[in-house]
């Protein structure tokens, strides 16, 4: 089963992914996508470590996440990658065009692929008015276009809205 779970900031969706983690029943692994360049992202990171259950694997994804999916991914296992639009920012300021286009073909070639639960995280941003910077349009037309392209792979989607689960996409 793939699930995506998308939201705003703040909108609860990391931690509805971490509830549906924990009641799979199975070993859940945690990806983690966000690189901690100033104290206020250290402290997110923190707030989010702290309530991940101590019996939970914890992975720190690089730029290839196809990879770090494809070898912790079991039929015993939940993987929860929070957050697919971090590790797309990281790719759009530090790898080139053609790296990005290759590591988001490569999530999209393994999700369908992936044994037991996989569930992934996204910061749902093109809900509101077009930005004025270049790189900010091209990120919320980055980050819309992957997120087409993993709804389009995973049997449950979810938008969360104030704390409230939108079920968007689900196959039961």
């Amino acid at each position: 089963m793939r699930e995506l779970i998308l939201g705003g900031v703040r909108s609860g969706k990391s931690r509805l992914a971490e509830q549906h983690a924990q009641a799979s029943g199975l070993q859940v692994v945690y990806v983690a996508t966000a690189l901690i360049r100033d104290a206020e992202m250290q402290r997110r990171v923190a707030e989010h470590q702290a309530r991940r259950s101590d019996s939970w694997l914890s992975v720190e994804a690089g730029q290839n996440i196809a990879e770090v999916l494809q070898r912790e991914a079991s039929a015993q296992r939940c993987v929860l990658v929070d957050c697919v639009t971090l590790w797309l920012t990281q790719l759009l300021c530090d790898a080139s065009e053609h790296d990005l286009h290759r590591e988001c073909a490569a999530l999209i070639e393994v999700l369908p692929r992936l044994p037991g639960q996989v569930i992934l995280v996204g910061n749902e941003t093109n809900m509101g008015i077009v930005p004025m910077g270049e790189l900010s349009r091209r990120y919320c037309d980055e980050a819309g276009r992957l997120h087409q392209r993993i709804a389009a792979l995973c049997e449950r989607v979810i938008l969360m809205v104030a704390g409230l689960p939108l079920v968007v996409k689900s196959s039961s």
